[in-house]
């Protein structure tokens, strides 16, 4: 008897206890449908996480000097962006470069004075895939050239220092050099991100502007903010350009730079991964069940079978099939039942706001969209899917022992 006989009578087994088999393969189904869920969500809500703290900083990659992390002034900066963006360019991966300012300053108006963190960049070369801040303004205008001698602030700084729009700031920070300069800007408008440590701690400036003050020159700056077209590639990317560069010039996925932010997501990333390895569990103690008592209440017949000709390792191959359609067939079965949950949670997704408030929750100096969403990783449901079909397939094996080694004498005196 060949595979594809072995395969259609184990089919043909499987339903001959339909409830027993139905209750088995709800199981699979709602297991793996679980599985997937909770997956998609954490896939989006932490990829969405991601691409925001990467368009609030310092991209998906980041090049700066090796000691910018520790001590994030701007005497550790980087010479020669030109060179080094065309560098980035040129890996196929890279979709954009934006060469970025970032520091600390003193901010001061007529009324009060209040520490915030600078980021300058050129307005003509961004856009809203590489910042998100022009879609946050909620008053004034954004800069219109980099050439715009404005500032922008965090809407709640600017409750703090008690400024209205077209009002004078000044900032205070270092240079290149180490040493305390001053520069002076009008204030053009407000954002609101939805994070309160960042609007309360945030200001924007233009490339130019700043470095007319601080000293640096036009192929000069503290960082390189490089988009790619995949976040999970990030870490790939850096070490590919990272042979390339200076010594004390460093290339950095973000988890590197925001290492809070990766800290968390981690932490809920393996929650998720213990809740499926349970959900796993269950899933093969049922069908171990199943397949384990179909086993058991046709001892005598595979004893006759074996009495006609039977091999161990045919029984062996019957009762593997047996779980590998059961695990086809659940499979089968839980894309039937997610697939509207999932459109509807992937479409409309869950509106928390009254729970969270309209800004969401802040995470790490990120906001979370509290609309929950689900959208998961073509490769991270595949191995769903083959998680399942091993864990179907290894529950089949100590039955499938068992009916190979059924005594053919002693197994068809049973009644």
């Amino acid at each position: 008897m060949n595979s594809m006989s072995l395969a259609s009578m184990a089919w043909r087994n499987l339903w001959r206890n339909r409830r027993r088999t139905l209750i088995t393969l709800v199981g699979i189904a709602v297991g793996t449908g679980l599985a997937i869920l909770f997956t998609g969500l954490g896939d989006d809500t932490y990829g969405k996480m991601i691409e925001l703290a990467a368009k609030m900083g310092g991209g998906h990659v980041t090049i700066q000097h090796a000691e910018y992390i520790d001590n994030p002034s701007t005497k550790n900066y980087i010479k020669g962006i030109g060179k080094k963006t065309a560098l980035a360019m040129a890996n196929q991966k890279v979709k954009k470069v934006s060469p970025r300012i970032t520091g600390f300053a003193m901010l001061s108006t007529a009324r009060d004075s209040h520490g915030a963190l600078i980021m300058a960049f050129d307005p003509q070369k961004e856009d809203k895939k590489t910042l998100t801040f022009k879609e946050a303004m909620v008053k004034g205008s954004f800069f219109n050239s980099r050439h715009d001698k404005g500032i922008i602030l965090g809407k709640r700084l600017a409750e703090i220092l008690q400024v209205k729009l077209g009002r004078k700031v000044v900032y205070t920070m270092s240079d290149k050099n180490g040493e305390m300069v001053s520069g002076l800007a009008r204030v053009r408008g407000y954002i609101s991100t939805g994070v309160a440590s960042l609007d309360s701690n945030i200001c924007l400036l233009t490339l130019d502007s700043i470095r007319k003050v601080v000293g640096l020159g036009k192929d000069e700056a503290t960082q390189l903010a490089i988009f790619i077209s995949d976040q999970r590639i990030s870490s790939r990317v850096a070490n590919q350009l990272s042979p390339n560069l200076k010594k004390g010039i460093v290339a950095l996925a973000w988890h590197q730079v925001q290492p809070e932010l990766a800290g968390f997501i981690s932490m809920k990333v393996s929650g998720t991964v213990f809740f499926e390895i349970i959900i796993m569990l269950l899933v093969a103690a049922g069908i171990f069940n199943t397949i384990f008592v179909s086993v058991m209440e046709r001892l005598r017949e595979f004893g006759i079978l074996m009495a006609l000709g039977f091999s161990p390792a045919k029984l062996f191959i019957l009762v593997t099939w047996e779980s590998l359609w059961l695990g086809i067939t659940g499979l089968i079965a839980s894309a039937l039942i997610t697939a509207w949950p999932y459109h509807y949670l992937n479409t409309k997704g869950i509106d928390l706001t009254a729970m969270v408030g309209k800004g969401g929750t802040e995470i790490s100096g990120v906001a979370v969209d509290p609309i929950m969403r689900v959208s998961i990783y073509p490769e991270n449901a595949l191995i769903i899917g083959l998680v399942v079909l091993g864990a179907t397939l290894l529950s089949g094996i100590y039955p499938a022992w068992k009916a190979g080694r059924v005594e053919p004498v002693e197994a068809i005196k049973l009644v």
